[in-house]
């Protein structure tokens, strides 16, 4: 049955399609829940930690191991349920209705992080002091907020558009995303000094301004349930979808791959503020300058590779990015100048709004539409799994190793080559599809 939301994109090609207002609204809250990732988990947290825990080269790991496991709670908790989401999704038709609450509660949260960390108490929690536990806390809920929304949105894209038109949606979404990506670092602007804390509320207010669009002019389409069904019992149909993994053998193997490749991207994205100032000794306003230019090589990247998708398939053009992620993370790994580092940044910024584009794109074209909402859950499983593989990995390197200071950092970024190139061997395997 066709979505309503498609009814006036069918026909439309080029920028009548991008500008259509369901494609248009779905793209800004790409832009909405970048600004989030940017500022909050590459940006201004890590560097608020970095700034609040110490700044010696052995507090710099420590600082990272801080960032690596509170990013690989927040994941545990979307293994716990992102399953479940993708289960609602085809048991009910609802997609809208639950980013509006998840989103709100990101804005909720993240506003309080800004609350927190500028408030001063009297009391340590294992000598740390109680404002910073709370404002990890709250990270770690807005964080798992933020990704539970994304269950939704990246499945939602089914219903914007024909088969053919999906890689330039999904291209044309991820480049305003980065947009929202420059919209969002003009918060910069507004920190005195190194109160970076001072960065959180905007980057709320800025979120929820920029997911109105979605909120007001994109409908849910309903399904009737034949019995209500409790929430846990999703599990159930999870694992009945397990048990037919030679029927979806392709979908599996990617989801494999997947979480490699996710692994590797999630860590660097984390990670990337810390080991610029670290390891080849940027400054945050440099640092600011080098994310807007990765921004930028994200942004062409994104366009670049909707059509390279659209003409190669997305299966070809998840390997040309993965090869493209494994030449950046070389150069990051072992730059002992600023620009290698500006060349890695560039290449990587170019690697990750592809690798939504291509992934996202790949995902609905290998999976059977009654089920889509169930293996978008479980891509977001394999993803978050993986999200706690990479940070507790690279957190667990800085902290064995951060007596060799820079050198623990070089090591954990080059433990990343290796999940990348798993990630691309096992997608190797996967059949090519034919067209239809």
């Amino acid at each position: 049955m066709e979505h309503p939301n498609n009814n006036h994109t069918l026909k439309k090609k080029g920028f009548a399609l991008f500008f259509s207002l369901p494609v248009l609204s779905w793209a800004l809250y790409d832009a909405a829940n970048t600004i989030f990732s940017s500022n909050i988990n590459t940006i201004f947290f890590p560097l608020y930690l970095q700034e609040a825990v110490g700044s010696n080269e052995v507090q710099s790991q420590i600082a990272s191991t801080f960032i690596s496991y509170a990013n690989a709670f927040a994941s545990f908790l979307l293994v716990i349920f992102s399953p479940l989401f993708g289960v609602m999704m085809d048991r009910s038709g609802k997609k809208k209705k639950y980013i509006v609450v998840f989103t709100l509660l990101t804005v909720v949260c993240t506003a309080a992080m800004g609350i927190f960390a500028q408030t001063v108490f009297n009391k340590t929690i294992a000598s740390i002091p109680l404002s910073l536990v709370f404002v990890i806390i709250l990270f770690v809920l807005a964080k798992f907020s933020y990704h539970s929304s994304l269950v939704f949105y990246d499945n939602m894209i089914s219903d914007l558009g024909t088969k053919e038109q999906l890689p330039v949606i999904s291209g044309f979404g991820v480049a305003v995303g980065y947009v929202g990506t420059l919209i969002g670092l003009l918060v910069y602007l507004f920190i005195e000094g190194k109160v970076y804390s001072q960065a959180f509320m905007p980057t709320a207010f800025l979120f929820l301004l920029f997911s109105f669009p979605l909120f007001l002019f994109i409908k849910d389409s309903p399904k009737e349930m034949a019995a209500k069904q409790s929430f846990l019992s999703g599990y159930k149909e999870i694992y009945d979808t397990f048990l037919q993994i030679k029927t979806y053998r392709n979908i599996f193997i990617f989801m494999l791959a997947y979480f490699f490749l996710n692994d590797a991207i999630a860590t660097t994205i984390a990670m990337m503020a810390v080991y610029a100032k670290a390891i080849v000794g940027f400054s945050t306003g440099k640092f600011i300058l080098l994310y807007l230019v990765s921004t930028v090589s994200s942004i062409l990247g994104s366009l670049v590779f909707g059509y390279i998708t659209k003409a190669k398939g997305a299966y070809n053009a998840i390997r040309y990015v993965g090869i493209l992620l494994v030449t950046a993370l070389l150069i990051a790994t072992f730059a002992w100048n600023e620009i290698l580092f500006w060349v890695a940044g560039s290449m990587f910024g170019i690697a990750l709004g592809s690798m939504w584009v291509t992934t996202r794109t790949y995902i609905v074209e290998i999976t059977p539409e009654d089920k889509r909402g169930q293996f978008f859950g479980l891509f977001a499983f394999s993803g978050k799994v993986s999200s706690i593989i990479g940070p507790l990995l690279y957190g667990s390197i800085t902290l064995i190793f951060a007596d060799l200071g820079d050198l623990a950092s070089r090591m954990a970024l080059g433990s990343l080559i290796i999940l990348t190139v798993a990630g691309l061997a096992i997608h190797a395997i996967i059949p090519k599809i034919k067209a239809e």
